[in-house]
């Protein structure tokens, strides 16, 4: 018990300047073993530290005194230590034990979830997040942690406020494909089937030697998504995707891929069909929700075809084309799609007609300017951040091994000189 108080009173004196705090590092790091040893003893020294003062110093406690397994009850003791720690500890300190607080992060979402109240989480982690975070293009390993309790808490809007971020530094692999994942099921739940799809296409085309049980969730995802928001599917990925995915990825997805085939066709009737005999299947998969998103899509997709065809059509038209039951479940199709902005249209009520419309937008407006300004400037600043990796591989000596290799595998006077940078 000596030990550990001179150790409190170290960390106490020693959690002032940043010489201080870089040898009390080495001091904690020399004293992590014993502190594991005595993990039964730590519960009172946790109360004679600051958590904001002396961040690193708790932080190795904290990491030590929840090292083993837990029991329910004791999960409810944890979490509010572990919140309290987490919302003002000191940014600076704890990134000197960049693992030690991944650890405690991770046991507290362990922690929340076996309590059963992911939303006790949330607030914490995105604090958690930014604090790990070292800019905002940084992806953290405890990024998917934060992003898994925002869904299982449906706490959708918050996931949201992380997912804008663009992301050009990641820490591990898996920690890409798992935050694309359940950032795109996010978005999905918000119905911002777009981002949705950009993100589940990043870990479909994202590199892998081999298939991953992760791409293979996506992919599924990726199907239906594309044929609720775009009302088609193509099943030929993009030429950087990775061979395994090239090869791999449709044999363990052949139920959606047939899904996607039927839906082309455009018959309303076949695809319910093809649903009831497969339903097991993507129920299994906990994509029934969106399979049946999917049925609901073909109607209004149906419609959008229509507009491309006429000028006017009577309700009861639309109702037969599209097959619907009655006229007025066309009109509240076409009522909901005009208010979503799917499609530009008026409804004369005494003689059931629809007038389909050009899209009413010029262009012209402050509000699309700016808008137009964004997209400009954030192109612009994506622009620079792709020079400027270009150029830091052009001198990675990995990089320039791995060319050497493959330069000694043919003869380049056999290609005609090419310029390697182009006038603008």
């Amino acid at each position: 018990m000596g030990s550990l108080e001179n150790l409190v009173t170290q960390i106490q004196g020693l959690s002032g300047s940043i010489e201080d705090i870089a040898h009390l590092h080495n001091i904690l790091r020399l004293a992590d073993e014993s502190l594991h040893s005595e993990s039964s003893a730590l519960s009172a020294v946790l109360d004679q530290v600051d958590p904001a003062k002396h961040s690193l110093g708790y932080l190795y406690i904290l990491e030590a005194f929840t090292s083993g397994p837990v029991s329910k009850e004791q999960a409810l003791t944890l979490v509010p230590i572990l919140a309290r720690f987490i919302n003002c500890c000191d940014a600076q300190q704890i990134r000197l034990a960049h693992d030690k607080f991944v650890s405690v992060c991770k046991r507290f979402k362990d922690h929340v979830l076996l309590i059963e109240s992911p939303l006790r989480g949330v607030s914490p982690m995105r604090t958690a997040v930014r604090k790990l975070q070292t800019t905002s293009e940084h992806l953290t390993t405890i990024h998917p942690d934060f992003l898994l309790l925002c869904l299982l808490s449906k706490s959708y809007k918050i996931g949201l406020s992380v997912l804008e971020d663009d992301i050009f530094d990641v820490d591990q692999p898996r920690d890409l494909f798992l935050y694309c994942y359940y950032g795109g099921m996010i978005c999905i739940g918000q119905k911002r089937f777009r981002k949705a799809l950009e993100l589940l296409h990043n870990v479909v085309t994202a590199p892998m030697n081999v298939i991953n049980a992760i791409a293979v969730e996506a992919y599924k995802k990726y199907i239906l998504v594309s044929l609720i928001h775009y009302g088609q599917f193509s099943t030929s990925l993009p030429k950087y995707a990775s061979s395994a995915a090239q090869r791999n990825l449709k044999n363990f997805c052949q139920p959606y891929i047939e899904l996607a085939t039927t839906y082309s066709s455009g018959k309303i009737a076949e695809l319910e069909a093809y649903v009831l005999t497969n339903r097991e299947k993507f129920d299994n998969d906990k994509n029934l929700g969106l399979v049946k998103q999917v049925v609901s899509s073909m109607y209004k997709h149906n419609i959008q075809r229509l507009t491309q065809t006429y000028l006017t059509l009577s309700l009861q038209d639309i109702a037969n084309t599209v097959q619907l039951g009655s006229p007025k479940e066309a009109e509240m199709h076409v009522l909901q799609m005009i208010q979503d902005g799917e499609i530009f249209a008026t409804i004369n009520q005494k003689d059931g007609m629809v007038r389909f419309l050009e899209d009413p937008e010029q262009y012209k407006t402050c509000q699309m300017i700016e808008h137009i300004d964004s997209s400009i400037q954030r192109i612009m600043t994506l622009s620079r951040k792709l020079n400027a990796m270009d150029e830091q591989m052009s001198f990675d000596p990995l990089y320039l091994t791995k060319v050497g290799r493959e330069r000694q595998r043919f003869d380049f006077d056999d290609f005609d000189t090419v310029p390697q940078k182009f006038p603008i």
